[in-house]
């Protein structure tokens, strides 16, 4: 029986190692884990949300960011990079890193085939641990379907929309998003 030996690293080594590094890794309690590339229907659909965002909040007190960020999420020991991120203020950073923030309201995640579970799963249960985050909106690929969480007194509420003609009211920043902006140049096959 042969046994392998994983190597576990410090955050320090973690940050050490992403400040250099060409791709993106999540940071996992000691793992490092690569995160792989993405479509380019995940690249639009991301594009579009971040752009519409930015535009519709310019003159308001929220602020979108896009995926070059690394959210840290303490209670989990985890660094990870949502597709786009929300901020009512200024964005917190975590102690004096630059390249970490820890109090987001709003997070959208573009699925993939690979991270769709986790999306859904592990990494909703760990966003839920943040004090400021109150809405989450998963993002199909593949056809035109959003599933919408609000944050609410006694738990999580799920919103679907499908198809290019609804809009969504994402509560936590007062606007509506149009599914045709979200799929803007996608085509589906």
């Amino acid at each position: 029986m042969i046994s392998t030996i994983s190597r576990r690293y410090s955050l320090d080594e973690y940050r050490a190692i992403e400040e250099k590094a060409e791709g993106r890794s999540e940071y996992r309690d000691g793992e490092i884990v690569p995160m792989a590339g993405g479509t380019l229907k995940h690249s639009r659909i991301g594009g579009n949300i971040f752009a519409f965002l930015k535009f519709l909040l310019r003159d308001t007190q929220f602020e979108p960011i896009n995926s070059d960020l690394r959210l840290w999420i303490p209670e989990h020991r985890r660094g990870v990079y949502p597709d786009v991120m929300v901020f009512d203020g200024e964005p917190q950073l975590n102690g004096d890193r630059l390249d970490e923030v820890l109090n987001p309201t709003l997070i959208v995640e573009v699925l993939s085939p690979s991270t769709a579970d986790y999306d859904r799963l592990s990494k909703f249960r760990m966003y839920r641990s943040i004090e400021s985050f109150s809405e989450y909106l998963l993002v199909e690929q593949d056809e035109p379907f959003v599933e919408r969480y609000t944050k609410q007194d006694k738990g999580w509420l799920l919103s679907d929309f499908s198809g290019l003609e609804l809009s969504i009211s994402l509560d936590s920043v007062s606007i509506e998003l149009p599914m045709a902006e979200i799929y803007r140049g996608v085509v589906f096959e």
